[in-house]
C-alpha cells in the first residue's frame, strides 16, 4: 500500500491552534507545541472561571446589599433574617438591583425586615 501523508490535515490543525494562541507572550503564539499547551490551559481556565463567575457575582451582590442595608440601620445578616421571618422571597440579585436603582423600595423592604425582627 502507498504511504499516506496527512500534511493538509496536520497543517490545518496546527494552524487552528496557532490562531487560538494569537496574542500570547513569547513563543506561546508562534511554536505549535508551546501554543498547544497554553491553549489547553486556557480552555481549562475558561471552563473553571465560568463556574467561579457565579460565586463572584453573588459576593458582589452581598456587598452591595450590605452597604445599602447599613444605610438603613441594618446589617446584611439581620436584613436577610428579617426577610425570612417576614416571608419575603427576593433573591440577592434583585435586592442588589433595588439597592442601586430603587433606594425607596429598598428602604421599604428594610422596614418590613425590621418589623419582622421585632
Amino acid at each position: 500500500m502507498a504511504r499516506v501523508k496527512g500534511g493538509t490535515v496536520t497543517r490545518a490543525r496546527r494552524k487552528r491552534v496557532i490562531k487560538l494562541a494569537k496574542g500570547y507572550f513569547g513563543s506561546k503564539h508562534t511554536l505549535y507545541k508551546t501554543a498547544n499547551e497554553q491553549v489547553m490551559h486556557s480552555f481549562k481556565y475558561a471552563y473553571n472561571d465560568r463556574r467561579k463567575l457565579k460565586g463572584n457575582m453573588r459576593r458582589i451582590w452581598i456587598a452591595r446589599i450590605n452597604a445599602a442595608a447599613r444605610l438603613n440601620g441594618l446589617s446584611y445578616s439581620r436584613l436577610m433574617h428579617g426577610l425570612k421571618l417576614a416571608n419575603i422571597e427576593i433573591n440577592r440579585k434583585m435586592l442588589s438591583e433595588m439597592a442601586i436603582h430603587d433606594e425607596a423600595g429598598f428602604a421599604k423592604v428594610c422596614e418590613e425586615a425590621k418589623a419582622a425582627l421585632n
